[in-house]
């Protein structure tokens, strides 16, 4: 499924020690979070706001609750890590493993090709699971957020302030 060609030049491989790097990040930063209680909003102890899905909508995106299971995952909470989101654990099984082809690759100085039917099959499949996952959740899940409560009010406060 995945091959790896000699003979590309250096610069040909940079994209490859940027997975790498982008895989080490993301595993630095689960390490330093904590995984959150409600399953998803982890994100927000790096600075970042809360989805938009949920401020909006008080319903989860497609992605909602991934960096609590990675982070969960990286704290070896196996449960939460499900819990948080069922493709978390298998997203992260997949970065870790094509993030050390890269480095190896990147090392070696081989080009890690991924392209063959095979690869993009099953990267079908798994896309179409996650979209089909995303879009259920989206329909059935509501979460009673304080991020939709706090949304609502400022939507409620403008409007009142516009109507004077």
């Amino acid at each position: 499924m995945v091959q790896f060609r000699e003979g590309v030049p250096k610069a040909r491989l940079t994209g490859q020690l940027i997975w790498f790097l982008g895989w080490l990040a993301v595993t630095v930063a689960a390490i330093w979070l904590s995984p959150s209680s409600q399953m998803h909003g982890t994100h927000q102890q790096l600075g970042l706001p809360a989805c938009p899905s949920v401020a909006f909508f008080d319903r989860p995106c497609f992605g909602c609750g991934m960096t609590t299971s990675f982070t969960a995952l990286i704290h070896l909470d196996f449960v939460t890590a499900f819990k948080a989101h069922p493709f978390g654990p298998l997203f992260y099984l997949l970065f870790t493993l094509s993030a050390i082809g890269c480095g190896w690759g990147w090392m070696k100085n081989k080009y890690m090709d991924t392209d063959n039917k095979r690869f993009n099959r099953a990267t079908i499949i798994v896309t179409v699971a996650f979209v089909s996952f995303g879009i259920v959740r989206f329909a059935t899940v509501k979460y009673g957020s304080q991020e939709f409560a706090s949304t609502q009010a400022a939507i409620a406060l403008t409007r009142s302030e516009q109507g004077r």
